[in-house]
């Protein structure tokens, strides 16, 4: 059995970082495997045989439908029931598939079609239930007149066949294969015969279903019986929605045939779910317990060069580099060269204006651009430095100090009348120029009010810790605990705002639609606007909750993360309690994260890796899925387990049948999901609980689960109560289609 959580060897919880390299397994689905010829030498022995001897068993499962003659003790067939059939117009050809042969065809693959209700043991699809037989007949190499069968028929149904079901069926076998005589039993009856039984409770977990039956004296007594909806289709879908939720970005195709075949081959019975489940992502021995499902993936290619070509290509670098700074320094050259022309011809033109009248110089003015000649002065200062500038980053010197020259507010104190509309202009510019020039001067003086405000806190901390260490560890432990919430909490309110059913997203929605609305919350008047939004500054929280979401202020917009490890510095420095493991990186590491085991694994994980990212961790499921049917309310089946229905039955519903010892003497086990290896322990341990102590419990399992059922009917169909219960073709034309004979096998009439 898979290693189990709660062996004594796996109970510590400390992380292994040096998991060793994980087995990786490949997903499984049924496919097409090879063709199959048809096999006439079986019908030969049965012809010579007799149709008193011999008959044709069909185990019609949901699953499998397994057919074969009765005087052998294997099936030939083993089908899925599923059919495909499209027509190819370019060639102008219709074509059918059955079984496995279906996927063999990518066309054929879209067309597929089962014969089976989904999730039930009831045929639905008539029409490919009659291909699957038509299939069965030419495999086992019958080929009688007119598409005729000449031999009898057995065959397996479910417990309590829905009537038209059984009718349906039995019109097809006599109508269009004018069958000799059929007859049906249920298929855990017959495992149950082959398996030498008399009395006692039979167990029956499937594909589709689980049924418990009792029988006396060789007769079932179906009114007892109960059925659990729950079995092998039943928990491949159940795993397949636990794998979509677990990795809802999964790259790979995922369908619930591969399901199937994960639960045979990785899922167990637990012995003791609840404990293990406690402990099973704990990171020693997870790497057993964790199985890892590496599907298809296409990794990028990344060609290796040698360190010829890395040098040859380092140097092209290298030289493209030079000759594009040799570019660069040209075009820097050119440029400086067009300045110092532009920086002469506006001297010249300074100084061809201070010689010409007034009206002459405005001319010159306009004619480039310029307002004046203050303007024209600033140009001239501003090409000055620029060159300046140039030069010195050129040579590669000290950068030159621009002389700050003293602002000139002289026409300030001048009243207006006093001068023209030039100088009211100058006037006008002047007081803008001293508004900032206080702005900046202002702000300076703030800044150097900040650096000592500053520095007299770090001073008063400082001295705060040499005068009371164990108060100044308990501040920085609450600011610490405060940032590590708010960082929490912003992390919380990013992924609400992702999920749009989240009240926060909502929120956030309401607040954007008041804005863009025509009639917002606040109502105006009708003729009388008086929208005053913005006058008060917590009008403008608004926008950061739109942006953010509700609760936000100024302190989100901080680095939350440098001031956390600015704290944890100095608790690290200070505090000999507090240690890297106790610091929020640590604590958010993968090797402590119980998400990081349950998706990933006791390995970290590369985003980047194509192969990481197509792989599937199982894990919890693998005890979570088959421990369904013990508690079927894991899986939201609002149904008692299989122990309280074989409590049920045996405390409540066999009182004054039989005694309840001859039935727990012989607890018998059938069925695909009862391959499970602990599934016989679980069951009579959970019984034992049910019952009173000194009663003596006894479960077997059948010698093979899945093909007795088969072996069964075949058995049976070689004895004298085969010919009493069959129905011959005769008796159809004669009683209908709903007439059936009750045997100690099959169904009761209803």
């Amino acid at each position: 059995m898979a290693p189990s959580a709660i062996d004594p060897s796996t109970q510590a919880s400390d992380p292994q970082i040096s998991a060793p390299p994980p087995q990786l397994y490949t997903p499984r689905e049924l496919h097409f495997e090879r063709y199959l010829a048809s096999q006439p030498d079986g019908y030969r022995q049965a012809r010579s045989r007799g149709p008193e001897r011999a008959a044709i068993v069909i185990d019609n499962g949901s699953s499998e439908t397994r057919a074969g003659w009765s005087f052998e003790n294997a099936p030939r067939l083993n089908i899925t029931p599923i059919f495909s059939k499209y027509r190819d117009r370019k060639i102008g050809k219709a074509f059918s598939f059955v079984g496995a042969d279906v996927y063999a065809d990518t066309t054929a693959k879209g067309h597929m079609r089962n014969a089976f209700e989904a999730g039930s043991g009831i045929v639905s699809n008539w029409d490919v239930m009659e291909s699957i037989l038509d299939y069965v007949f030419i495999k086992l190499g019958i080929n009688g007149s007119n598409g005729g069968i000449d031999m009898p028929i057995v065959m397996t149904e479910a417990v309590a066949n829905l009537p038209y079901s059984r009718k349906s069926m039995t019109e097809i076998v006599f109508e269009c294969y004018s069958a000799p005589s059929l007859a049906y039993g249920i298929d855990s009856l017959f495992s149950y015969d082959y398996n030498n039984g008399k009395t006692g409770l039979v167990v029956s977990s499937s594909h589709s279903s689980t049924h418990l039956i009792p029988v006396l004296n060789s007769k079932a007594l179906l009114t007892q019986a109960t059925r659990l909806n729950w079995g092998g289709s039943q928990s491949a879908e159940y795993l397949l929605k636990l794998i979509r939720l677990k990795y809802p970005t999964f790259p790979g195709k995922l369908n619930s045939s591969q399901m199937e075949y994960m639960i045979r081959d990785h899922c167990y019975l637990s012995r003791d779910y609840d404990q293990e489940l406690s402990t099973y992502l704990d990171w020693t021995g997870l790497e057993d317990r964790d199985h890892v499902i590496q599907f298809p993936y296409t990794e990028e290619v990344i060609i290796q060069k040698s360190e010829e070509e890395l040098a040859r290509i380092a140097e092209k670098r290298k030289e493209s580099g030079r000759r594009l700074q040799e570019q660069a320094a040209k075009m820097r050259l050119e440029k400086l060269i067009r300045k110092e022309q532009e920086l002469d011809y506006y001297r010249d033109l300074q100084s061809k204006i201070s010689n010409e009248s007034k009206k002459e110089s405005k001319r010159l003015l306009d004619a480039e651009d310029m307002k004046d000649e203050a303007a024209l002065e600033r140009t001239i200062k501003e090409l000055d430095r620029s060159i300046r500038k140039a030069r010195t980053k050129d040579v590669g010197g000290p950068e030159i100090e621009e002389e700050v020259e003293e602002p000139d507010f002289s026409l300030l104190e001048v009243p207006d009348e006093q001068l023209d509309e030039a100088g009211i202009k100058q006037k006008r510019h002047q007081r803008l120029m001293k508004s900032n020039h206080e702005a900046r001067a202002r702000a300076k003086a703030e800044k150097e009010k900040e650096k000592a405000r500053v520095a007299e806190e770090q001073r008063a901390d400082e001295e705060k810790r040499e005068n009371d260490l164990e108060g100044w560890l308990q501040e920085r432990r609450n600011a610490r605990a405060d940032l590590v919430q708010k960082v929490k909490d912003r992390e919380r309110l990013k992924a609400d705002l992702g999920n749009r059913k989240s009240l926060a997203s909502q929120n956030r929605m309401k607040s954007i639609a008041n804005l863009a609305s025509d009639n917002p919350t606040k109502k105006r008047r009708r003729g009388n606007d008086d929208d005053n939004f913005g006058a008060n500054d917590d009008d403008w929280g608004v926008y950061r909750q739109i942006a953010t979401g509700e609760g936000s202020d100024d302190e989100e917009e901080e680095d939350l993360g440098a001031s956390l490890k600015t704290l944890e510095a100095d608790l690290l420095k200070y505090d000999p309690d507090f240690t890297d493991q106790h610091t929020l990186d640590a604590q958010t590491d993968w090797t402590k994260s119980l998400v990081h085991a349950f998706l990933r694994g006791p390995r970290p994980f590369d985003p980047g890796s194509q192969a990481e990212a197509h792989q599937l961790h199982l894990n919890v499921e693998r005890i979570r899925v088959p421990e369904v049917i013990f508690q079927p309310s894991i899986a939201g089946l609002d149904q008692a387990g299989i122990v309280e229905i074989a409590a049920d039955i045996l405390t409540h519903r066999l009182n004054g049948i039989a005694p309840q010892q001859d039935f727990l003497r012989d607890i018998f086990l059938t069925g695909g999901n009862s391959l499970f290896s602990s599934f016989d322990e679980r069951l009579r341990e959970g019984l034992r609980a049910q019952l009173p102590a000194e009663m003596e419990i006894k479960t077997r399992r059948a010698k093979d689960p899945v093909l007795d059922a088969w072996k069964g009917a075949a058995k049976w169909a070689g004895g004298a109560k085969w010919k009493a219960a069959a129905v011959s073709k005769e008796e159809y034309f004669e009683k209908g289609a709903e007439y059936m004979k009750e045997h100690d096998l099959g169904n009761a009439y209803s």
